[in-house]
């Protein structure tokens, strides 16, 4: 009888360490922006992969992972799809997924999705110098993206990996501005590309111009110049990012750029690699 107990108890803890071992070597890339990051942390801790400080916040990086076991690697939000290969799993931006199934790189279906709590907070934000907040241009510009087209153009194109987040959508324009003074006017945007200049191109740029306001979108693919540049006056607007990522960084770089709508709104995603369910992670 106490032989049977002791194989029971060498059994159970040989497979302990068996379970140990392969967390061990479980990698997980996530995005190396402050808010990005805490975000994509709380979607794995949410689900009961790992556990965080209790204190980290929004701002939590893998230095506040408590749970051993699991490689927490930060990746610039934008490459996390070409190194896919080099990890068991990702959470990723659905909008970099949807730029990388566009670039040939194949990527299954999410293993785990963000709730709404979590990614409603996180709606992309159309942002402005603050002395444009309240500019005609600014409104029209508004208008035109928080218009039922683009509500449309985001439902019919993205099936669920774009959601709006426009609750009262307008016909393209906004009935207090003066369009005829606005006649003539080129406006700069700068944008990531998928969703938000593919949404600028084919449909906003079509509403301004029916007013005689040219649309000029620049595409920018990555995360540090838009604002600066919508700081400086390079850009006029940029759309790209959610308010909490617009917040830290006026607080930290002292940016007079400013929200002046929300558009929609990316659930993140966790997706395997190297794993193709979540059995690795004990799930």
């Amino acid at each position: 009888m106490k032989l049977r107990k002791l194989f029971a108890a060498l059994l159970a803890a040989l497979l302990l360490v068996g379970t140990v071992s392969a967390l061990a070597d479980v990698k997980i890339g996530v995005p190396n922006d402050t808010t990005n990051e805490a975000r994509a942390l709380r979607l794995l801790e949410y689900n009961g992969i790992l556990e965080l400080n209790a204190e980290a916040g929004q701002t939590a990086t893998k230095a506040d992972v408590l749970t051993e076991g699991i490689e927490i690697v930060e990746v610039e939000a934008a490459m996390l799809p070409n190194l896919l290969p080099d990890l068991d799993y990702a959470v990723m931006n659905l909008n970099f997924v949807l730029d990388a199934v566009n670039a040939g790189i194949e990527i299954g279906d999410p293993l785990l999705l963000e709730d709404e709590a979590n990614y409603l907070p996180n709606a992309n934000v159309i942002a402005v110098k603050g002395e444009n907040a309240d500019a005609d241009l600014t409104k029209a510009l508004v208008a035109a993206l928080q218009s039922q087209q683009v509500k449309d153009f985001i439902a019919q194109t993205y099936h669920g990996a774009v959601l709006s987040v426009v609750d009262n959508p307008t016909d393209g324009y906004d009935p207090d501005v003066d369009y005829d003074a606005l006649a003539g006017q080129t406006l700069v945007i700068e944008a990531t590309p998928t969703p938000h200049s593919e949404i600028l191109n084919s449909v906003v740029v079509g509403i301004l111009a029916e007013k005689d306001i040219t649309l000029q979108v620049v595409d920018v693919s990555n995360y540090t110049q838009e604002n600066p540049d919508v700081d400086s006056g390079v850009a006029y607007a940029n759309y790209f990012q959610h308010q909490p990522y617009l917040d830290d960084q006026v607080s930290q770089e002292g940016y007079d750029v400013v929200s002046v709508g929300t558009v929609h709104t990316e659930p993140m995603g966790l997706y395997g690699s190297q794993q193709k369910d979540l059995s690795a992670l004990g799930k």
